[in-house]
């Protein structure tokens, strides 16, 4: 759970959210900094209801964490791959690993597990060629159990964004 959302006594069943709870997680998508205030004046309801509804959203994780999305090509990023990964076991012990390997890479900003072809699907982003060189065949290519690594490199980003609820 993300550092300042802590589930309380709120049950985490799926939460039934109205039209207000949407309005409000728009809102926030836009712009985790907007005020209780700026909220509650935005959907036309007082205060406390907004504050109430945000922490039911956040104990039933509905809101995950708040956070500061960064353009990487502005700090010495500026190469992005997806990586597809296959693993050459599928038990729950060689993914485990597998998975635990990538979490503690920081180049790797996003890891899917996909189905298909390959099973894993990675967002690295670095400096540049020479990094990716270095992050895949110092980082990557040492996780145990790999059986194949594709690597795409992303040429342009045509739309980005991190809005769910529209």
């Amino acid at each position: 759970m993300a550092k300042g959302i802590q589930k309380e006594k709120y049950s985490v069943l799926p939460l039934k959210m109205d039209g207000k709870d949407e309005a409000i997680l728009k809102l926030l998508q836009h712009n985790a900094r907007i005020t209780v205030k700026e909220i509650s004046d935005k959907i036309h309801l007082s205060t406390t209801p907004v504050y109430e509804r945000i922490k039911r959203m956040e104990a039933a994780g509905v809101i995950k964490q708040y956070a500061t999305l960064v353009d990487h090509t502005k700090v010495k990023k500026g190469l992005m791959v997806i990586c597809y990964v296959s693993l050459k076991q599928h038990n729950k012990t060689a993914g485990g690993k597998f998975i635990k390997a990538i979490n503690e890479m920081n180049e790797v900003i996003e890891c899917y597990n996909i189905s298909g072809e390959f099973d894993f699907m990675l967002k690295v982003v670095v400096e540049n060629m020479d990094a990716y060189y270095d992050f895949h065949v110092n980082k990557l290519s040492e996780v145990e159990n790999i059986g194949n690594v594709q690597s795409t490199f992303v040429m342009g980003i045509i739309k980005q964004t991190h809005l769910v609820v529209q």
